[in-house]
């Protein structure tokens, strides 16, 4: 599936990944290829995700990497999942 991560600042990650984890209003979800359309807000916490998208740069201090999971803390936001594109609108 192809994720992007955007912030006031700018469009921070794009490309393909296997599975995104994002902080939802009643905890943490995972999404995998092929998942229903979803629309959540986020809360305050870490979006994950597995795979080897493309960081932006001058971005790239903003993520962590553990065991091939990238890692980054966020304030709050949105996340829209529809026919395999995943897009984190993240503060």
């Amino acid at each position: 599936m192809y994720l992007e991560i955007v912030t006031p600042e700018a469009s921070i990650v794009s490309g393909e990944v296997e599975s995104v984890t994002v902080p939802g209003m009643d905890g943490d979800f995972q999404m995998l290829n092929n998942h229903a359309a979803v629309v959540s807000l986020l809360m305050e916490g870490t979006v994950k995700f597995r795979g080897n998208p493309t960081i932006a740069k001058g971005f790239e201090n903003k993520f962590t990497q553990n065991d091939g999971q990238w890692s980054m803390a966020i304030n709050g936001g949105t996340i829209e999942m529809n026919n395999n594109k995943v897009i984190v609108l993240a503060d």
